[in-house]
């Protein structure tokens, strides 16, 4: 996209918005069909030693780290319009927010999009998370929680001269063209957790591959619609490069924890004109409502409370942590463990690991309760 008069605008940003929607609605009926999820993935390996969920976010970040290095090297986006691949390195952001989101999702019972996916089932205690989740993002954006952040964890890190994806930093230490480091990475990164993934026969069933598959191309496909379709390479008032409908005013992708804050937002202040859709509302909206779809659809949808006052405590907790984490990290697992990691971002590997690692060390309390109790 080059340049639009300020009449277009309004029709770009709804074309993105429902582009959007309708990718956010597949990932939404997608997950609902085949149990995507990623703190499932973590307790499976811990607890069973089953790789099966765990291969399928693995067969997702490989399709979306080769669609969307795939499209970056051919030119259509630029990952350094990204906020993943900012040059500065918050080191101990991504470590503390990794952590606590993994934590806190493994206490909720799942992640930001596999609480949507869930309350788009009928699940009321997911819907609370939602709120809760949603409340706490909102606090860590730009409430008291937001002064911790700012002044307390972001400064520790460190400045890169150039942007942190690693076809950048290997471009800028070698000398190779970005676009050729972009496809080789990408081919290699993408190439091997395919490789992975789809090394055991019995993973090779359709909903594992569908899983996989459609989830990657999703985010490769959301990549496509803010950072081609809606990228203005001049803003017809500002006239500078801009993205529309999206919040952070660069390129995004699905993510949700701060989008969850910002559907919040935008439904309690609905009456004002200066609250739109933005390209993360909808990633929140068409999750749900293709999770609902499907399960009404296919006799799936059952109401779901919690069990006493202990599970309705975790949940809190769980989701209170993954708002502050969220936020904190700069994404959840589909935000840093797919959109972000799909970039090759430095910081958005440290992210995921980090994820990983509280994720881990959640189960892992989980079973020394249930050992204490039984």
């Amino acid at each position: 996209m080059t340049t639009v008069s300020v009449e277009d605008l309004p029709r770009l940003a709804a074309t993105v918005v429902a582009a959007t929607f309708a990718l956010a609605f597949v990932f939404g009926a997608v997950a609902q069909r085949t149990g995507f999820c990623t703190m499932g993935a973590v307790a499976d390996v811990v607890n069973f030693g089953d790789w099966t969920r765990m291969r399928q976010w693995l067969l997702a970040i490989a399709v979306a780290v080769l669609g969307t290095n795939g499209m970056a090297a051919a030119g259509l986006i630029d990952t350094a319009d990204a906020f993943y691949t900012a040059p500065r390195f918050t080191a101990a952001a991504y470590v503390v927010g990794g952590l606590a989101f993994g934590f806190g999702m493994v206490l909720a019972g799942g992640c930001g999009s596999r609480s949507l996916v869930r309350a788009g089932g009928g699940s009321l205690k997911s819907l609370v998370v939602l709120l809760v989740l949603g409340f706490s993002a909102y606090v860590t954006l730009r409430g008291a929680l937001a002064l911790v952040r700012v002044h307390a964890i972001e400064p520790v890190g460190l400045q890169f001269a150039t942007h942190q994806d690693l076809p950048s930093l290997l471009a800028a230490a070698t000398g190779i063209g970005k676009p050729a480091l972009q496809l080789a990475l990408g081919l290699l990164v993408g190439g091997a957790l395919l490789v992975f993934a789809l090394a055991r026969r019995d993973f090779l069933q359709f909903d594992n591959l569908l899983a996989g598959i459609a989830v990657g191309g999703v985010i490769a496909g959301v990549w496509f619609v803010s950072g081609y379709v809606g990228r203005l390479d001049e803003h017809p008032v500002t006239i500078e490069k801009a993205f529309v409908a999206t919040s952070s005013g660069r390129m995004e992708s699905l993510s949700f924890v701060a989008p969850i804050a910002h559907t919040l937002d935008w439904l309690m202040f609905f009456s004002d004109r200066s609250k739109v859709i933005t390209l993360g509302v909808a990633g929140v909206l068409g999750t749900f409502v293709g999770s609902a779809a499907y399960a009404i659809a296919t006799g799936r949808f059952r109401f779901e409370g919690f069990r006493d006052t202990e599970d309705t405590a975790n949940h809190l907790v769980g989701a209170m942590l993954m708002g502050f984490g969220g936020v904190t990290a700069l994404g959840c697992t589909i935000g840093q463990g797919l959109s972000g990691v799909s970039t090759l971002s430095l910081g958005s590997l440290v992210a995921f690991a980090s994820i990983v690692a509280g994720a881990v060390a959640g189960v892992r309390y989980q079973a020394w309760r249930i050992e204490r109790n039984g």
